[in-house]
């Protein structure tokens, strides 16, 4: 399975570049993931529930960072084993680059990952989609460890104060109503 794609981050490239390297981040972007621990200078040991298809497992493994070229790019090596259901094991590359417009940091980003046992046997089409949804999923969360609280966001005080959208959308109403009355 080869995967390779890029995301927007709403943040400088050197607090993605933290967040990527917090195991307690990571932690909690990642679907199913209840562990995710230190145990080496760039090891770690992983383990995390999946559902693909019909097949659960609980994986448990290692994963190593290399390449190392801080705030810039990494690369990955992981490998797990799954019990009955297989293993897996790949490597991504990561970088982080400024975008072509506006602001925020671009998260590209090119896996290679190999599935064995019942895993293999689901079939490509299955794997590859799972896979996709799983990287839509850690993004998801991911980002959202950038964006403001939703408390900072200005509420309403009372019955006569509406959400800002809505006002323009009053005001031309108003306006055709009181053409319309003349």
């Amino acid at each position: 399975m080869e995967m390779i794609s890029e995301r927007l981050v709403p943040a400088s490239r050197q607090a993605v570049w933290e967040a990527l390297n917090d195991p307690a981040s990571l932690r909690d972007c990642i679907a199913g993931c209840d562990r995710l621990e230190q145990v080496g200078e760039h090891e770690y040991e992983v383990g995390m529930s999946i559902k693909i298809g019909p097949v659960s497992a609980k994986f448990k493994g290692r994963m190593s960072l290399t390449d190392i070229v801080a705030p810039q790019s990494y690369a990955i090596t992981f490998e797990g084993q799954g019990g009955m259901a297989g293993f897996a094991k790949g490597s991504a590359a990561v970088r982080l680059v400024a975008p072509e417009e506006g602001e925020g940091t671009l998260l590209q980003y090119e896996v290679e990952a190999q599935v064995g046992g019942k895993l293999a046997q689901l079939g490509a089409r299955l794997i590859d989609s799972s896979a996709r949804k799983m990287a839509d999923d850690f993004f998801a969360r991911f980002v959202k460890l950038f964006e403001p609280e939703a408390a900072a966001a200005p509420a309403a005080d009372g019955p006569g104060d509406q959400p800002a959208q809505e006002q323009p959308r009053q005001g031309a109403l108003r306006s055709m109503w009181s053409r319309v009355a003349r």
